[in-house]
């Protein structure tokens, strides 16, 4: 059984909503498992479809500040098939986590996600606002079904494409990025459908092709005018400026990525049955 703030379970009618919070690249959302209800924190993914934790016995286990979930002390807890959609016990467990999290809450479109789980108790409506990570206030609150519509002045939407081929996915067709008054168009090539780019609320970097990462850490530069350009001591970004503030995009030429860095501070909904994606500049730290 799996619980959304701490009370409701995933078949509570009434419009759910959780905990985000912002942890050093990532969103951790807080949920509950099994029965009696065990708190745990885990990585909100668009990204995935799995809903998994580390649990008891660890066989290999990455290090995490929160106790383990223990399949025995839950009265639900069954074990299944792996064909079934479920949510996932990880005895063995590797990749770079942080201890904070104890796992993934799987938001992607597949038939074991989250949202596919949730069903048709929230018609199909998701919608998060993720604060900047240096926000004094690192919390806001994702919401289900009716309370997230994305609505009122300065909203803004753009089709959600699906293919059938990579369900877990959400693509869009990014057709440009501005810069001051510099329009770069994007010429990434069809990754799904007829969209260019994923969005992943589960990657940190917004990842684009070398010639448009170019094109646009050019436009960048050009506007910034009050900072002095540095490197970055980690060696990892190509513009960076000061107090060592840098662009948080990749070149990748094998997949564009729109990463959860460019999504702070916009309230984002996703509306499955009418395939939309919205997007309202919002102070997430008053969400």
């Amino acid at each position: 059984m799996l619980h959304l703030n701490s009370s409701r379970s995933i078949s509570d009618p009434s419009d759910p909503d959780a905990r985000l919070t912002a942890n050093n690249g990532e969103y951790l959302v807080n949920i509950s498992l099994g029965t009696p209800p065990f708190p745990i924190v885990a990585i909100a993914d668009t990204g995935s479809d799995i809903i998994w934790t580390q649990c008891k016995p660890c066989t290999d286990c990455y290090k995490q500040d929160a106790p383990l979930f223990d399949p025995k002390s839950s009265s639900s807890y069954r074990t299944v098939s792996c064909s079934s959609n479920v949510i996932g016990c990880g005895h063995d467990n590797a990749g770079t986590f942080s201890p904070k999290g104890s796992g993934i809450v799987g938001l992607g479109g597949g038939p074991a996600s989250l949202v596919s789980q949730l069903g048709s108790s929230i018609g199909g409506k998701f919608s998060y606002c993720m604060v900047p990570y240096a926000a004094a206030k690192p919390t806001s609150t994702m919401n289900f079904g009716t309370n997230a519509v994305v609505s009122g002045n300065g909203v803004l939407s753009t089709p959600l494409i699906s293919d059938p081929s990579q369900p877990t996915f959400y693509f869009l067709q990014l057709e440009a990025v501005s810069v001051g008054s510099k329009k770069i168009a994007f010429q990434g090539s069809s990754i799904g459908g007829s969209g260019n780019i994923i969005i992943d609320s589960g990657t940190t970097l917004t990842l684009v092709p070398t010639d448009f990462f170019s094109q646009l850490s050019d436009a960048v530069e050009t506007q910034v005018t009050g900072g002095t350009k540095t490197s970055d001591p980690e060696g990892f970004f190509s513009l960076c400026y000061d107090k060592v503030v840098c662009l948080a995009f990749y070149a990748n030429d094998q997949l564009s990525i729109y990463g959860n860095v460019a999504q702070q501070n916009f309230l984002i909904g996703y509306d499955l049955p009418k395939q939309t994606l919205s997007f309202k500049p919002t102070d997430c730290t008053n969400t």
